[in-house]
């Protein structure tokens, strides 16, 4: 039989604390959370894995280490607004929603978008705002945020979120093409977003974040 809370148990101090995620808070919210709940039935035994799950057609669940460093590095505080790009089934919004002020949870798929209201909802995390669009505009009707996490990868610089971020806010994503990007922090400088690289990981491309073929003679 599945027993989710030892492969809770195994995730954290088998995959997570190995990649120097050491947050205090962070791997609480990462132990207390049933990840399970927020992926597509038939998938709970996957759910603990170092691995990508398929959530919808083209669409996937990073690594459970890729949000964790993320989410360290972002050094989220109690008094950030965060905005979750591309939130799939919630549970990236839901380990935000733990360490964060508010969180508004952005999701184009709308038949994702309900189920991650419902998951977060019964989880305990009902006061995150789940809003329907598309990922690359971000939601200026909340902004600016104090944090921006794309919960996937970019293979463009961010410049449209960047504009929705407060001036000393900060952006954080899976950066770059092939197999293996870049953990990146990108942050506002003069009308723009500058990044620097903090690790290495492979994540999925987020929709609308395709860089546009090269021109070649």
């Amino acid at each position: 039989m599945f027993d989710s809370a030892t492969a809770r148990l195994k995730m954290v101090d088998g995959q997570v604390r190995p990649a120097d995620v050491t947050s205090p808070e962070l791997i609480a919210a990462l132990m207390e959370l049933p990840r399970e709940r927020f992926v597509p039935p038939g998938l709970e035994a996957q759910a603990y894995l170092d691995g990508e799950i398929e959530i919808a057609p083209g669409r996937a669940l990073p690594r459970p280490l890729v949000l964790a460093r993320l989410i360290q590095f972002a050094r989220v505080t109690r008094r950030d607004r965060v905005l979750d790009v591309g939130c799939g089934l919630g549970y990236s919004s839901a380990v935000l929603a733990r360490l964060a002020g508010s969180v508004v949870a952005l999701e184009e798929d709308a038949a994702l978008a309900r189920q991650a209201k419902a998951a977060l909802a019964a989880n305990g995390a009902g006061d995150v705002d789940v809003v329907c669009g598309p990922l690359v505009e971000g939601w200026p009707a909340a902004a600016p945020y104090d944090l921006i996490l794309l919960n996937g990868a970019t293979q463009i610089a961010p410049e449209t979120l960047g504009r929705q971020l407060k001036p000393d806010g900060r952006l954080v994503c899976m950066f770059g093409s092939g197999p293996v990007t870049k953990g990146t922090i990108f942050r506002p400088a003069e009308g723009h977003v500058v990044g620097r690289s903090i690790f290495d990981a492979g994540a999925p491309l987020l929709p609308g974040f395709t860089a546009p073929p090269a021109f070649v003679f």
